[in-house]
């Protein structure tokens, strides 16, 4: 059930697909030079799937204030028809990511059958321990799953076992668990015995895993905890997931590690052993700022893609990462910003199939450090744009989605459709 006229998206692909032939034939003959074949890369394209995060189809905010916008989702339902715009028009997005207390609903099974209507899925489902709740009998103010009080460690265990229990039903597959936990005070917190109950925490949480199921913990440098964070890197982390078990795996967020950090490295030593859950894709400037992916640091997108490529080239063993946007929308339509952070992604995935393995392999035996970087900015420096628009014309997507897109007035309908009822649709602020 397409959200967007099906008639529309062809006409305006009738636009456009002289010059995208023109485009793609002149890319191929530049790649078959190099004895690559664009059709190849293409399909790989095609294959390309990142997850939507539901909060991500609604407005964020910043501490001080948010701006909503016109036709916000005000629901899951409505959430899962602006992701549905997404996928149709990007093709690389067929799975969503749900948030929960916000994507609570009182029937799962129909929420499933909305998503399946809209030829959707659903990735990983997520915990909410770092908000209270309406109506909740203790407070996280001071900790959750590493509380001092057994009392409210035992609410946040119990809430992400809902958890599980809820993605169950709609067939998701993991559960990600990041908590807010830390300190703000030096001496406010025992570090290790802290340590020790996120771990007891967090074994009962992985004790109620399905066995085709993962636990995917996610680290954050500061905030809203600002002198230390349970999990505050990916170095703690790891040791959680290694102390939890095989199903346990380390969720790479782009925006949650210290400025200058090397996080491709990371991501390799995560790769090393078997312990990356996947990511949440966005770009940062200061700190955790949620910005579009690729909107400000795209060699390293492309240096993160250099090793999950490579991992896949050397068909590594237990490497199956998830992929998720993660971004926060304050001045722009969500649906927009979620389509160029897509396209994005992809276009780094894309570009770093294009790198020459086997010649990258012998200019670093052969210590050869500067034809070596030049192998890897040859591919970077590509402009890949015509095989990943040709990628979504093969699927029925929208040769320029963002054009398609503001064409069909999406936007302004829900406006009519969604009056607002004062609160966020992402459920964040």
């Amino acid at each position: 059930m397409p959200m967007i006229n099906t008639d529309l998206v062809a006409e305006q692909n009738q636009q456009f697909k002289a010059d995208l032939q023109q485009d793609y034939e002149a890319l191929a003959n530049k790649l078959s030079r190099q004895n690559i074949d664009i059709d190849t890369i293409t399909a790989r394209a095609q294959q390309f799937q990142v997850a939507v995060p539901s909060w991500g189809a609604g407005t964020g905010g910043t501490r001080f204030a948010r701006f909503p916008g016109i036709g916000e989702p005000r629901n899951i339902f409505e959430k899962l028809e602006d992701c549905s715009v997404i996928n149709q028009l990007v093709q690389c997005t067929g799975s969503v990511s749900p948030h929960f207390p916000w994507d609570v609903v009182s029937d799962f099974s129909e929420l499933k059958q909305h998503a399946d209507s809209l030829d959707l899925g659903f990735d990983a489902v997520n915990s909410n321990t770092f908000q209270d709740q309406p109506g909740q009998a203790v407070s996280y103010k001071f900790g959750s799953l590493t509380h001092t009080d057994s009392a409210v460690r035992e609410l946040a265990v119990q809430h992400n076992l809902d958890c599980i229990e809820y993605g169950k039903a709609i067939g998701s597959k993991a559960i990600t668990v990041w908590i807010g936990d830390g300190s703000n005070f030096a001496g406010q917190s025992h570090f290790q015995r802290q340590f020790e109950r996120y771990l007891d925490s967090t074994k009962q949480v992985y004790a109620g895993l399905p066995n085709d199921w993962q636990m995917f913990i996610e680290h954050k440098m500061f905030e809203p905890a600002f002198y230390s964070t349970v999990i505050q890197d990916w170095g703690s982390n790891i040791l959680a997931a290694m102390e939890l078990g095989d199903r346990a795996k380390s969720l790479v967020d782009l925006g949650h590690h210290a400025p200058n950090v090397n996080i491709e490295m990371i991501v390799s030593r995560l790769i090393h052993f078997k312990k990356l859950a996947g990511f949440h894709f966005n770009d940062s400037k200061y700190g955790d700022d949620d910005l579009d992916s690729g909107s400000l640091h795209p060699f390293q997108q492309f240096l993160i893609f250099n090793e999950l490529v490579d991992a896949e080239y050397r068909q590594q063993e237990g490497f199956d990462p998830a992929y998720m946007l993660d971004q926060s929308h304050n001045v722009t339509d969500p649906i927009e910003s979620l389509m160029n952070s897509a396209i994005e992604v992809q276009r780094s995935y894309v570009k770093a199939l294009l790198v020459d393995r086997e010649k990258l392999y012998s200019l670093q035996d052969s210590n050869d450090a500067l034809m070596a970087h030049n192998t890897l900015k040859a591919a970077f420096n590509l402009d890949v744009s015509p095989i990943l628009a040709m990628a979504r014309y093969r699927q029925g997507g929208a040769i320029d989605p963002l054009a398609t897109y503001r064409t069909s007035g999406y936007r302004q309908a829900m406006g009519e459709q969604r009056p607002s009822n004062g609160h966020s649709g992402s459920g964040i602020v």
